[in-house]
């Protein structure tokens, strides 16, 4: 497909005046036309995707405005989708919007739709710590997650000795039973899981006695999470497929990596930029120079002018955190004067030959009151 992002009203197949039913009618006509699992397109998740990221937009009031007047750029700096945001997920964006009746079915019964079948493996979550140094440079690890697995015994059928399910006798191996409700309106049919077979039309009648039928045991597998640099405290990696296995050979679920950020001891993050606190020496700070400094990617020269205040600012750019659109955020460097505790003699020597010059008396004190003062303190 071509890399160059299309019109999201394009996208939708929708005019730039349409009302928010319209895009929602498009989007779940598109998004179920090219969900992966439905289509046999070769193209259909990039396509699933792009249609996803014009609905998320345009489905909202102040990113839509904002697209309207600045185009990509726009949802960008709300840190929307077109931003490449790490939150954004197309198929969670799919689940949420059927789920909440916006494609009028619900999403388990979208997806299986009276079809026999079990359920798919639950999802795996869990949290991945990282240094400020791997949030800025970007990290590979490799975990091993406790998982359920195919039972070894069974081969994950849940039956015992190869014997095979049978149909379930509640649903007659449908997987749905009819339910009656009394309402105002009178009787109304819905259609519901099958609670006996939990959907799968099937039951066991001689279940495996490692796994009690489930077809399922504890286990664990080894997983490579891919962190790209700059991410955030609670961004996520969705790892699919490679969660818990569903029972009875069904499909397996997610993983779903939370991150999160480690305090750091010297740096502090501010979005992009990082902030250290650095004491320089007195000489320096008069008479200006270079001193040695730490980043994230090491050591580097930090250029102090001449009269640095305790509590200046100075920046050192490019050495922050990877931000939206790959510009990295800069280093800022809150400088204290360091006043040492203890003095030989000679450094008191020349402390009190610099006391009496007046070069050096605050902005505002009078010559006489800080000689008094310079008098009480050296004698």
């Amino acid at each position: 497909m071509n890399t160059t992002k299309r019109d999201y009203y394009e996208v939708l197949g929708v005019a730039r005046d349409s009302s928010v039913a319209d895009i929602k009618k498009a989007y779940r006509k598109l998004a179920l036309s090219y969900h992966p699992d439905r289509s046999k397109d070769p193209e259909a998740e990039q396509k699933f995707k792009e249609v996803s990221e014009a609905y998320s937009v345009l489905s909202d009031e102040q990113k839509r405005a904002q697209y309207d007047s600045f185009g990509h750029a726009g949802p960008q700096n709300m840190g929307g989708p077109s931003a490449g945001g790490q939150d954004f997920d197309p198929f969670d964006l799919f689940r949420s919007f059927f789920s909440q009746g916006g494609g009028g079915v619900g999403f388990e019964e979208l997806f299986r739709g009276g079809r026999q079948g079990p359920e798919r493996g639950r999802d795996v979550q869990l949290t991945l710590p990282l240094t400020l140094e791997e949030i800025a440079l970007g990290v590979e690890k490799r975990l091993k997650i406790k998982i359920q697995t195919p039972c070894a015994t069974c081969g994950g059928s849940g039956a015992a000795d190869n014997t095979k399910p049978e149909a379930c006798p509640v649903c007659h191996g449908q997987g749905r039973v009819r339910q009656m409700t009394r309402s105002f309106l009178g009787m109304i049919e819905n259609i519901v899981m099958c609670q006996n077979c939990h959907g799968e039309g099937k039951v066991v009648r001689n279940p495996c006695r490692i796994c009690h039928g489930t077809g399922l045991e504890k286990g664990e597998t080894t997983v490579v999470i891919k962190v790209p640099a700059g991410v955030e405290e609670g961004n996520y990696i969705r790892l699919r497929g490679q969660g818990n296995h569903g029972p009875r050979g069904a499909a397996r679920g997610d993983i779903v990596v939370v991150l999160k950020e480690i305090e750091h001891d010297q740096f502090e993050r501010q979005g992009d930029d990082i902030l250290l606190a650095f004491a320089i020496p007195i000489p320096l700070a008069a008479l200006g120079g270079e001193l040695r400094v730490p980043t994230l990617g090491g050591e580097v020269n930090l250029k102090v002018p001449a009269g640095t205040q305790s509590g200046t600012t100075l920046r050192l750019r490019g050495q922050g955190v990877p931000g939206r659109g790959g510009r990295k955020g800069d280093q800022l460097v809150r400088v204290h004067l360091y006043t040492p505790q203890t003095l030989g003699a000679e450094a008191r020597t020349l402390f009190e030959k610099l006391a009496s010059l007046p070069e050096i008396l605050p902005t505002g004190s009078g010559k006489g009151f800080f000689q008094k003062v310079m008098s009480h303190i050296f004698g």
